[in-house]
């Protein structure tokens, strides 16, 4: 392609999308190079409105049907080795009335701090079990994007009880008991494996 499209010029843009073919239309410039899209030209794509830019490095082509969880989606794309965490997550499940305006994120220890100017991000490094364990994948508009489980978000929001408050914590436990299928052994596992066995038990039991 050349380094230069008219707003007319609709072939190109079908071109890029058929080399480029997602369920999701998001890219990646390198996925876009390797195509053999000229840098140039997807900028001149951008400028024209033909894609939009979802952060650094990362498009979706303009035409797509807008997105239900766009932050969401854009850090799974950025951060594939992150797991929604904590109120994210317990946004996402439906067990908080709190609205996250930054996504939190869980990160193997030892991860690369990532770099990413939107959606805000708080970071929370989880080691071994802790991390690995609980999470799903749920698809987004096409995108994968992991977030754990209500069971493994209550442990979780138990364990960091005194940065995201206890009120919070105990109206997820009171939303997960309304609005879940209750699922006794896997909570008191996730408690296990977060170490706040002891202190999740009692509430638990007063809400049974």
């Amino acid at each position: 392609m050349g380094p230069n499209i008219r707003k007319t010029d609709t072939a190109v843009v079908k071109r890029a999308k058929d080399l480029l073919r997602s369920r999701s239309g998001a890219f990646r410039t390198g996925e876009a190079m390797k195509a053999g899209i000229h840098p140039r030209t997807l900028y001149a794509m951008r400028d024209q409105g033909a894609v939009e830019q979802l952060g650094r490095g990362m498009y979706r082509f303009a035409d797509m049907p807008a997105m239900g969880n766009p932050d969401l989606v854009t850090v799974a794309l950025k951060v594939p080795k992150g797991v929604i965490c904590l109120i994210s997550a317990l946004s996402w499940h439906e067990m908080t009335s709190e609205i996250p305006h930054e996504i939190y994120l869980a990160l193997p220890r030892g991860a690369e701090p990532p770099r990413l100017a939107y959606p805000p991000l708080r970071i929370f490094w989880f080691q071994g079990d802790a991390f690995e364990e609980g999470a799903e994948e749920h698809d987004m508009d096409g995108i994968r994007v992991r977030i754990y489980s209500p069971e493994k978000t209550l442990a979780d929001s138990f364990k960091y009880r005194n940065k995201i408050g206890l009120d919070v914590v105990l109206e997820a436990l009171k939303l997960y008991r309304q609005r879940k299928r209750l699922k006794v052994d896997e909570l008191m596992h996730f408690a296990r494996i977060c170490r706040v066995e002891k202190v999740m038990r009692p509430y638990l039991e007063a809400t049974l």
